[in-house]
């Protein structure tokens, strides 16, 4: 089956992706091979306590839906304005089938592809006008 539509929710240990059409779903799961551990900062010390982006895992990520015709970026956190930071900068010729970007806590696979899909049902509505 075709899949025009795709999902990604992500944070910095792992991006679940899910091509999908109206009736099918296939999904992916990617695992950062360096998880990102929150650090907190300490008075009188160098740096800003944050780590870097694993690099190699967002091009992982850009490359599991590069085929689609549109991407929905969601998850909780700063890792998917990393992945959108990582495109303009990597692969800009993504970044024209980015959707959207929408913060989403921890939704279960079933109401991560609901969300995208009334999302895509309501911008996919708007484009035609």
């Amino acid at each position: 089956m075709s899949h025009y539509h795709a999902v990604v929710w992500i944070d910095h240990r792992e991006a679940k992706v899910f091509h999908f059409n109206a009736t099918d779903v296939e999904k992916l799961v990617l695992h950062a091979d360096r998880p990102t551990k929150q650090i907190h900062r300490k008075a009188n010390s160098i740096g800003s306590g944050h780590v870097g982006a694993d690099q190699e895992f967002l091009h992982a990520v850009a490359h599991s839906f590069a085929d689609a015709g549109a991407v929905l970026i969601a998850g909780p956190a700063d890792a998917k304005h990393e992945l959108v930071t990582h495109i303009e900068k990597h692969d800009p010729a993504l970044k024209k089938i980015i959707a959207g970007v929408e913060t989403v806590d921890h939704p279960s696979d079933g109401q991560l592809v609901a969300f995208a899909r009334k999302y895509f049902k309501a911008e996919d509505r708007m484009a035609t006008k």
